[in-house]
């Protein structure tokens, strides 16, 4: 049996989102632990939510299901939401079940910051 692990990690940022760093496995093991971090967030219209998945190795459907949630929570709050730190394959991934049209992406946590200081999509 595989150990699966997983981080996840939220701290403030000075711009005043919080970034959550995820690391390791995202999977139906692990999934449950991401839901209880995220569930403890806050989401509201003044503290954007940037979650960091530089280093996350692996994710599968159900840890999309956790990403999708945290999407509609982030829009139910009006809580700016951006992902940074897709690889290839989770972005080819989230391009062919046609999330990529609902997420923001940016490819590391500065480049989210500037984005949030600059709405212009």
């Amino acid at each position: 049996m595989t150990d699966r692990t997983l981080t996840a990690v939220a701290d403030p940022h000075p711009s005043g989102a919080t970034v959550l760093a995820v690391s390791g496995e995202l999977d139906h093991h692990t999934a449950p632990e991401l839901s209880e971090v995220i569930h403890d967030l806050t989401f509201d219209a003044t503290t954007p939510v940037i979650i960091d998945l530089t280093d996350l190795v692996y994710c599968d459907s159900t840890g999309i299901t956790v990403l999708v949630t945290t999407y509609k929570r982030a829009q139910a709050s009006r809580t700016p939401l951006i992902l940074v730190g897709l690889n290839a394959d989770l972005t080819r991934v989230f391009g062919i079940v046609g999330l990529d049209r609902f997420f923001t992406f940016r490819p590391t946590v500065e480049e989210a910051v500037e984005a949030l200081r600059s709405p212009v999509e």
